[in-house]
């Protein structure tokens, strides 16, 4: 085969498209409004990724839905025209959701508490399907050991927890002001007992 013939095969295999373009655009589209409902439909678990079962879903899920938006087509134009509508949608998406507030809230979805005043809310836990166990563990990777030590806990729309401490009991905070002031009392007898200091 001719060089020039060679280059030019290498050129319309790289960069001629198979599909047509309104295809090419349409595929990503379809498939990009597809996931946003699915993700909405089964909640915001798959999102926080709680243990490898949910890792393995998502990583599935982007090879399951690539030939359904790249087509018969694997020139580099299809994939770069594919990437662009998927970016551009998601642009036009969010600019649309951040104008429109009560829609955004539509499709997103809204916190869930998962533990109000230091205690779990079983029933908000069952409807997100987290177990306790899981619970735990997002609040040890927090830096929470104890229950105890969580005031609330919310799961927000995008997967990530919220976390609040709880405030030590106005008992608690009194006491160790007394311990600091008589460890003050203390220091300065001790000051005045050395007597002064020679020259």
């Amino acid at each position: 085969m001719p060089d020039w013939l060679f280059a030019t095969t290498t050129w319309k295999d790289t960069f001629a498209l198979s599909l047509p373009l309104l295809e090419k655009v349409m595929r990503p589209a379809v498939v990009y409004v597809f996931l946003v409902l699915l993700l909405r439909i089964f909640g915001k678990r798959e999102l926080a990724q709680l243990n490898p079962f949910d890792l393995v879903v998502l990583l599935s899920l982007s090879n399951t839905v690539q030939n359904a938006i790249i087509g018969n087509d694997n020139s580099v134009t299809g994939g770069l025209v594919g990437a662009f509508t998927l970016l551009a949608i998601n642009y036009l998406v969010v600019r649309f959701l951040f104008r429109h507030r009560r829609l955004d809230q539509l499709l997103e979805g809204k916190p869930t508490a998962l533990i109000e005043k230091g205690r779990i809310n079983k029933v908000n836990l069952a409807r997100e399907l987290l177990t306790r166990s899981e619970l735990m563990t997002v609040l040890y990777r927090q830096g929470f050991y104890l229950l105890e030590e969580v005031e609330e806990c919310i799961l927000e729309p995008g997967g990530t927890f919220a976390i609040k401490r709880k405030e030590p009991p106005a008992s608690e905070v009194h006491f160790g002001e007394v311990v600091r002031r008589l460890d003050a009392i203390d220091a300065a007898l001790t000051r005045l007992a050395a007597g002064p200091a020679r020259t």
